[in-house]
Protein backbone atom coordinates (compact mmCIF):
# COMPACT_ATOMS: atom_id res chain seq x y z
CA UNK A 1 0.00 0.00 0.00
CA UNK A 2 3.11 2.35 -0.16
CA UNK A 3 3.82 2.21 -3.55
CA UNK A 4 1.33 3.26 -6.43
CA UNK A 5 3.46 0.80 -8.57
CA UNK A 6 2.38 -2.63 -6.87
CA UNK A 7 -0.62 -3.19 -8.17
CA UNK A 8 0.00 -2.65 -11.53
CA UNK A 9 2.83 -5.28 -11.20
CA UNK A 10 0.62 -7.97 -9.56
CA UNK A 11 -2.02 -7.62 -11.96
CA UNK A 12 0.67 -7.88 -15.50
CA UNK A 13 1.82 -11.14 -13.74
CA UNK A 14 -2.14 -12.18 -12.73
CA UNK A 15 -2.85 -11.23 -16.65
CA UNK A 16 0.07 -13.00 -18.08
CA UNK A 17 -0.61 -16.62 -15.98
CA UNK A 18 -4.50 -16.25 -17.09
CA UNK A 19 -3.70 -15.81 -20.82
CA UNK A 20 -0.78 -18.82 -20.66
CA UNK A 21 -3.31 -20.99 -19.28
CA UNK A 22 -6.40 -19.74 -21.59
CA UNK A 23 -4.47 -19.87 -24.62
CA UNK A 24 -1.77 -22.83 -25.88
CA UNK A 25 -0.05 -20.44 -28.26
CA UNK A 26 -0.13 -17.53 -26.12
CA UNK A 27 3.37 -18.84 -25.00
CA UNK A 28 5.14 -19.36 -28.20
CA UNK A 29 7.83 -17.07 -29.19
CA UNK A 30 6.42 -15.68 -31.93
CA UNK A 31 3.43 -14.78 -29.58
CA UNK A 32 5.53 -13.18 -26.70
CA UNK A 33 8.08 -11.34 -29.47
CA UNK A 34 4.69 -9.50 -30.33
CA UNK A 35 4.17 -8.97 -26.79
CA UNK A 36 7.16 -7.28 -25.98
CA UNK A 37 7.11 -5.22 -29.39
CA UNK A 38 3.78 -3.93 -28.22
CA UNK A 39 4.69 -3.25 -25.02
CA UNK A 40 8.15 -1.34 -26.07
CA UNK A 41 6.27 1.00 -28.32
CA UNK A 42 3.37 1.69 -25.95
CA UNK A 43 5.89 2.67 -23.18
CA UNK A 44 7.42 5.27 -25.67
CA UNK A 45 4.06 6.30 -26.11
CA UNK A 46 3.17 6.63 -22.61
CA UNK A 47 6.47 8.62 -21.67
CA UNK A 48 5.28 11.26 -23.69
CA UNK A 49 2.30 11.55 -21.83
CA UNK A 50 4.09 11.15 -18.15
CA UNK A 51 6.89 13.41 -18.27
CA UNK A 52 4.16 16.34 -18.60
CA UNK A 53 1.83 14.44 -16.00
CA UNK A 54 4.66 14.91 -13.43
CA UNK A 55 4.85 18.59 -13.85
CA UNK A 56 1.21 18.78 -13.22
CA UNK A 57 0.23 19.40 -17.00
CA UNK A 58 -0.94 17.16 -19.61
CA UNK A 59 -0.27 17.06 -23.51
CA UNK A 60 -3.69 16.21 -25.24
CA UNK A 61 -1.57 16.74 -28.93
CA UNK A 62 0.77 13.71 -27.92
CA UNK A 63 -0.96 11.88 -30.90
CA UNK A 64 -0.96 14.47 -33.13
CA UNK A 65 2.52 15.42 -32.89
CA UNK A 66 3.74 11.41 -33.02
CA UNK A 67 1.70 11.63 -36.60
CA UNK A 68 2.91 14.72 -37.83
CA UNK A 69 6.17 13.30 -37.10
CA UNK A 70 5.64 9.71 -38.92
CA UNK A 71 4.72 12.25 -42.02
CA UNK A 72 7.65 14.52 -41.90
CA UNK A 73 9.68 11.32 -41.92
CA UNK A 74 7.78 9.55 -44.79
CA UNK A 75 7.97 12.41 -46.54
CA UNK A 76 11.66 13.04 -45.95
CA UNK A 77 12.15 9.74 -46.86
CA UNK A 78 9.51 8.94 -50.05
CA UNK A 79 9.43 11.88 -51.79
CA UNK A 80 13.12 13.64 -50.82
CA UNK A 81 14.62 10.37 -51.16
CA UNK A 82 16.70 11.06 -48.19
CA UNK A 83 18.44 8.55 -45.66
CA UNK A 84 16.80 7.10 -42.74
CA UNK A 85 19.33 9.05 -40.17
CA UNK A 86 18.34 12.35 -41.49
CA UNK A 87 14.54 11.64 -41.78
CA UNK A 88 14.68 10.60 -37.93
CA UNK A 89 16.97 14.15 -37.07
CA UNK A 90 13.57 15.78 -39.19
CA UNK A 91 11.01 14.12 -37.11
CA UNK A 92 12.91 15.00 -33.83
CA UNK A 93 12.88 18.07 -34.48
CA UNK A 94 9.91 18.81 -35.75
CA UNK A 95 8.58 16.71 -32.66
CA UNK A 96 10.60 19.20 -29.84
CA UNK A 97 9.21 21.92 -32.07
CA UNK A 98 5.54 20.86 -31.46
CA UNK A 99 6.45 20.42 -27.82
CA UNK A 100 8.28 24.02 -27.52
CA UNK A 101 5.29 25.64 -29.39
CA UNK A 102 2.98 23.91 -26.15
CA UNK A 103 5.23 24.45 -23.90
CA UNK A 104 6.17 28.38 -24.30
CA UNK A 105 2.46 29.32 -24.93
CA UNK A 106 1.34 27.64 -21.54
CA UNK A 107 4.22 29.28 -19.94
CA UNK A 108 4.50 32.86 -21.18
CA UNK A 109 0.30 33.12 -20.99
CA UNK A 110 0.01 31.25 -18.14
CA UNK A 111 -2.67 29.23 -19.86
CA UNK A 112 -4.09 25.88 -19.09
CA UNK A 113 -2.27 22.83 -20.48
CA UNK A 114 -5.73 21.27 -21.53
CA UNK A 115 -6.95 24.17 -23.12
CA UNK A 116 -3.41 24.74 -25.12
CA UNK A 117 -2.45 21.25 -26.20
CA UNK A 118 -6.09 20.71 -27.31
CA UNK A 119 -6.13 23.13 -29.51
CA UNK A 120 -2.45 22.75 -31.52
CA UNK A 121 -4.19 19.15 -31.70
CA UNK A 122 -6.53 20.20 -33.92
CA UNK A 123 -3.41 22.06 -35.79
CA UNK A 124 -1.09 19.80 -36.32
CA UNK A 125 -3.52 16.96 -37.11
CA UNK A 126 -4.37 19.43 -39.79
CA UNK A 127 -0.80 19.64 -41.43
CA UNK A 128 -0.56 15.69 -41.30
CA UNK A 129 -3.23 15.40 -43.69
CA UNK A 130 -2.33 18.63 -45.17
CA UNK A 131 1.19 17.10 -46.28
CA UNK A 132 -0.12 13.91 -46.45
CA UNK A 133 -3.26 14.20 -48.30
CA UNK A 134 -4.17 11.29 -46.69
CA UNK A 135 -1.66 8.90 -48.16
CA UNK A 136 0.67 6.55 -46.68
CA UNK A 137 4.23 7.07 -47.04
CA UNK A 138 5.55 3.39 -48.37
CA UNK A 139 8.99 4.09 -49.86
CA UNK A 140 10.48 2.57 -46.64
CA UNK A 141 14.19 1.98 -46.81
CA UNK A 142 14.40 -1.93 -45.73
CA UNK A 143 17.42 -0.97 -42.90
CA UNK A 144 14.73 1.56 -41.60
CA UNK A 145 12.71 -1.71 -40.69
CA UNK A 146 15.79 -3.42 -38.71
CA UNK A 147 15.08 -2.09 -35.28
CA UNK A 148 11.37 -2.52 -35.47
CA UNK A 149 11.01 -6.22 -36.88
CA UNK A 150 14.62 -7.46 -35.86
CA UNK A 151 15.46 -8.93 -32.52
CA UNK A 152 18.41 -10.29 -29.70
CA UNK A 153 18.38 -12.83 -28.05
CA UNK A 154 14.94 -13.77 -28.94
CA UNK A 155 13.27 -10.02 -27.68
CA UNK A 156 12.74 -7.44 -29.79
CA UNK A 157 15.31 -4.37 -30.37
CA UNK A 158 13.30 -2.68 -29.14
CA UNK A 159 12.48 -3.88 -25.72
CA UNK A 160 16.34 -3.64 -25.30
CA UNK A 161 15.73 0.14 -26.39
CA UNK A 162 12.73 0.11 -23.81
CA UNK A 163 14.84 -1.28 -20.67
CA UNK A 164 17.62 1.51 -21.76
CA UNK A 165 15.70 4.55 -21.37
CA UNK A 166 13.53 3.15 -18.39
CA UNK A 167 16.99 2.87 -16.58
CA UNK A 168 17.78 6.06 -17.71
CA UNK A 169 14.57 7.15 -16.73
CA UNK A 170 15.05 5.89 -13.04
CA UNK A 171 18.68 7.13 -12.48
CA UNK A 172 17.61 10.89 -13.44
CA UNK A 173 14.66 11.13 -11.04
CA UNK A 174 16.48 9.48 -8.54
CA UNK A 175 19.72 10.79 -8.37
CA UNK A 176 19.76 14.34 -10.59
CA UNK A 177 18.94 17.60 -9.43
CA UNK A 178 16.88 17.82 -12.46
CA UNK A 179 14.87 15.03 -11.94
CA UNK A 180 14.15 16.35 -8.39
CA UNK A 181 13.32 19.75 -9.37
CA UNK A 182 10.79 18.29 -12.16
CA UNK A 183 9.22 16.35 -9.31
CA UNK A 184 9.10 19.45 -7.24
CA UNK A 185 7.20 21.15 -9.82
CA UNK A 186 5.04 18.68 -9.68
CA UNK A 187 4.39 17.94 -6.28
CA UNK A 188 4.07 22.24 -5.23
CA UNK A 189 4.38 24.44 -8.06
CA UNK A 190 4.68 27.46 -5.31
CA UNK A 191 6.65 25.90 -3.35
CA UNK A 192 9.24 25.12 -6.01
CA UNK A 193 9.20 28.78 -7.09
CA UNK A 194 9.94 29.79 -3.53
CA UNK A 195 13.04 27.05 -3.20
CA UNK A 196 14.21 28.67 -6.70
CA UNK A 197 13.69 26.17 -8.64
CA UNK A 198 12.61 27.85 -12.18
CA UNK A 199 9.66 26.13 -12.78
CA UNK A 200 8.98 27.98 -16.01
CA UNK A 201 12.15 26.22 -17.54
CA UNK A 202 10.87 23.29 -15.98
CA UNK A 203 7.37 23.09 -17.51
CA UNK A 204 8.85 24.29 -20.92
CA UNK A 205 11.44 21.86 -20.87
CA UNK A 206 8.64 18.69 -20.27
CA UNK A 207 6.46 19.59 -23.14
CA UNK A 208 9.56 19.37 -25.09
CA UNK A 209 10.68 16.20 -23.83
CA UNK A 210 6.87 15.01 -24.64
CA UNK A 211 7.32 15.91 -28.30
CA UNK A 212 10.55 14.37 -28.34
CA UNK A 213 9.63 11.67 -26.74
CA UNK A 214 6.18 11.31 -29.25
CA UNK A 215 8.34 11.89 -32.20
CA UNK A 216 10.60 8.73 -31.15
CA UNK A 217 7.37 6.87 -31.06
CA UNK A 218 6.16 7.41 -34.37
CA UNK A 219 9.87 6.57 -35.63
CA UNK A 220 9.63 3.31 -33.67
CA UNK A 221 5.99 2.86 -35.12
CA UNK A 222 7.47 3.51 -38.53
CA UNK A 223 10.24 0.73 -38.27
CA UNK A 224 7.57 -1.60 -37.25
CA UNK A 225 4.82 -1.52 -39.24
CA UNK A 226 6.80 -0.17 -42.58
CA UNK A 227 5.05 2.38 -43.44
CA UNK A 228 4.58 6.03 -42.08
CA UNK A 229 0.88 6.19 -42.32
CA UNK A 230 -0.92 9.52 -41.38
CA UNK A 231 -3.37 8.39 -38.77
CA UNK A 232 -0.60 7.01 -36.86
CA UNK A 233 -1.04 8.52 -33.43
CA UNK A 234 -4.96 8.96 -33.71
CA UNK A 235 -5.65 6.31 -30.75
CA UNK A 236 -2.10 7.61 -28.39
CA UNK A 237 -4.00 9.20 -26.65
CA UNK A 238 -5.99 6.69 -24.14
CA UNK A 239 -3.05 4.44 -24.58
CA UNK A 240 -0.50 7.38 -23.23
CA UNK A 241 -3.02 8.15 -20.23
CA UNK A 242 -4.02 4.20 -19.49
CA UNK A 243 -0.34 3.14 -19.53
CA UNK A 244 0.90 6.34 -17.49
CA UNK A 245 -2.01 6.38 -14.87
CA UNK A 246 -1.85 3.28 -14.21
CA UNK A 247 1.47 2.93 -14.02
CA UNK A 248 2.14 5.21 -11.06
CA UNK A 249 2.32 8.60 -12.60
CA UNK A 250 0.07 11.00 -10.27
CA UNK A 251 -2.30 12.71 -12.18
CA UNK A 252 -1.51 16.16 -9.90
CA UNK A 253 2.12 15.26 -10.47
CA UNK A 254 5.07 14.95 -8.59
CA UNK A 255 5.20 10.93 -8.87
CA UNK A 256 6.47 8.64 -11.77
CA UNK A 257 7.79 4.89 -11.68
CA UNK A 258 9.72 3.38 -14.08
CA UNK A 259 8.72 -0.14 -12.97
CA UNK A 260 5.07 1.00 -13.16
CA UNK A 261 5.38 2.32 -16.53
CA UNK A 262 7.04 -1.14 -17.72
CA UNK A 263 4.28 -2.73 -15.91
CA UNK A 264 1.23 -1.27 -17.25
CA UNK A 265 2.94 -1.06 -21.10
CA UNK A 266 2.84 -4.47 -20.36
CA UNK A 267 -0.69 -4.80 -18.99
CA UNK A 268 -2.48 -3.05 -22.05
CA UNK A 269 -0.23 -4.91 -24.54
CA UNK A 270 -1.18 -8.44 -22.96
CA UNK A 271 -4.81 -6.96 -23.28
CA UNK A 272 -4.65 -6.41 -26.64
CA UNK A 273 -2.76 -9.76 -27.53
CA UNK A 274 -4.51 -11.94 -25.02
CA UNK A 275 -8.60 -10.42 -26.07
CA UNK A 276 -7.55 -12.28 -29.56
CA UNK A 277 -5.70 -14.91 -28.63
CA UNK A 278 -8.94 -16.02 -26.33
CA UNK A 279 -11.64 -15.09 -29.14
CA UNK A 280 -12.82 -12.25 -27.29
CA UNK A 281 -14.68 -9.27 -29.21
CA UNK A 282 -11.75 -7.16 -29.61
CA UNK A 283 -14.20 -3.68 -30.41
CA UNK A 284 -14.86 -3.92 -26.68
CA UNK A 285 -10.95 -3.27 -26.01
CA UNK A 286 -11.34 0.36 -25.57
CA UNK A 287 -14.11 -0.44 -23.02
CA UNK A 288 -11.77 -2.48 -21.19
CA UNK A 289 -8.97 -0.11 -21.32
CA UNK A 290 -11.84 2.77 -20.04
CA UNK A 291 -12.79 0.63 -16.81
CA UNK A 292 -9.18 -0.70 -15.85
CA UNK A 293 -8.44 3.32 -15.74
CA UNK A 294 -11.06 3.91 -14.12
CA UNK A 295 -10.33 1.11 -11.22
CA UNK A 296 -6.63 2.53 -11.36
CA UNK A 297 -7.80 5.82 -10.32
CA UNK A 298 -10.06 4.58 -7.87
CA UNK A 299 -7.37 2.34 -5.80
CA UNK A 300 -4.62 4.79 -6.62
CA UNK A 301 -7.26 7.11 -4.65
CA UNK A 302 -7.88 4.53 -1.48
CA UNK A 303 -4.00 3.04 -1.35
CA UNK A 304 -3.21 7.35 -0.69
CA UNK A 305 -6.15 7.72 1.73
CA UNK A 306 -5.06 4.33 3.83
CA UNK A 307 -1.57 5.98 3.29
CA UNK A 308 -2.82 8.89 5.34
CA UNK A 309 -4.48 7.37 7.96
CA UNK A 310 -1.52 4.96 8.46
CA UNK A 311 0.67 7.91 8.84
CA UNK A 312 -1.72 9.64 11.33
Amino acid sequence: MKRSDTSVVVASLILFIVFAIGSSSFLSSYNLFNVFRTTSLFLFVALGQAIVLVIGGMNLSLGAIGGLSVVTAGYTMHTLGLPGPVAVLFALIIGAAAGYLNGIVIVRLKLNAFVVTLATSFIFTGLVFGISKGFPYTNIPKAFTFIGREGLLGLPYLFWLMIFTLIVLWYVFKYTVIGRQILATGGNLVAARYSGIKTDKIILMGHVLSGIFAAIAGVLWISRMGSATPATGSDWMIISFAVAVIGGTALNGGAISAIGLFASSLMIALINNGLIMLGANVYYEQTFLGAIIMLAVIAESLRIKYSSRRKK
